[in-house]
């Protein structure tokens, strides 16, 4: 991980909270492949439209393993702040998931602020579970075996997601949340102790959610700040995976804390001596490809598929 920062630092690329909105997603998206694993072959790989409430059409991409019928099915939730990331950015760790999960995966492209700020992403991402939900036969795919799951930001929407599915009366296997954002301030004590040099400063979720969640009452809405959320209670199981040297892994283990304390099933892993974004560092990291795993391996389970 320290050769990693380093080469990092060598590179003196600009921060992406010294540039404009689109000039950091041209340098994220560049940037997202370099550290990943080789890209998996698939049999199957569609791009879709998924339907927001507003009929604004959602660009998605379905992986599959298989190009068989009835496979359980994972809602992926890219991460970035809510202002950059996409599904290409996401694509080699969405198709590692259904490559080892058995899964299929459908990667959403919910829409960035500041163009579209709170709660135009957690609104999105429900719109897309709903629809997987309500497709899920034409699409191969298992109504009955379904999983939602993201990293960053895309974990603080998926832990959303949960919640509003338990609402909505829609059963989900599971929830993976990989360094999920759930508090509403970034006061935690580890927003302090990695707040620089470790791949997310505190500069750059100033900028972020300066963009997505301006007001202080929309950080304190539980849709931004799962945290926030007045119950937990009966939402899906969860798969966490954390980074041990991340601003966000004091939230994300007082979230897993909220869940079992609602009496949810957690299955925490604390990743060592790793940053946020480890998991797409998985030609450099070890620790990207052993979470990679774990986490196939939690939806596997949740989905009942065989364990080989």
């Amino acid at each position: 991980m320290r050769g990693v920062l380093e080469r990092m630092h060598r590179a003196r690329r600009p921060a992406l909270h010294t540039l404009t909105p689109a000039q950091a997603r041209a340098a994220y998206e560049a940037g997202a492949g370099v550290l990943e694993v080789p890209r998996a072959e698939l049999p199957r790989i569609e791009d879709l439209r998924i339907p927001a409430r507003d009929g604004h059409a959602l660009p998605a991409r379905l992986y599959a393993p298989s190009a068989g019928q009835g496979l359980p099915a994972l809602l992926y939730l890219h991460g970035g702040g809510f202002t950059v990331g996409s599904i290409e950015t996401h694509d080699v760790l969405c198709r590692e998931l259904a490559r080892l999960s058995g899964a299929m995966v459908v990667s959403l492209d919910y829409r960035l602020a500041p163009e579209y700020r709170f709660p135009t992403a957690a609104h999105d991402a429900w719109d897309a579970l709903a629809w997987l939900a309500a497709q899920a036969e034409r699409l191969g795919a298992d109504r009955t075996r379904l999983a939602v799951g993201g990293d960053s930001a895309g974990g603080t929407l998926a832990a959303v997601c949960a919640i509003e599915a338990r609402d909505a009366g829609l059963p989900l296997a599971l929830q993976l949340l990989i360094y999920p954002g759930t508090t509403a301030h970034q006061d935690t004590p580890s927003h302090a102790t990695f707040a620089h040099g470790l791949v997310l400063e505190a500069q750059a979720i100033d900028w972020f959610f300066g963009h997505y969640v301006p007001t202080r009452s929309q950080r304190e809405d539980w849709r931004f700040a799962p945290l926030r959320a007045p119950d937990v209670e009966g939402v899906a199981p969860a798969w966490v995976g954390l980074a041990e040297c991340d601003p966000l892994v004091d939230e994300g283990i007082d979230y897993a804390d909220k869940l079992r304390a609602a009496g949810v099933a957690v299955d925490l892993e604390i990743y060592r001596g790793v940053t946020h974004e480890f998991i797409k560092m998985g030609r450099a990291i070890p620790e990207a490809r052993q979470a990679h795993a774990d986490a196939a391996a939690a939806l596997r389970r949740a989905f009942g598929l065989v364990l080989e």
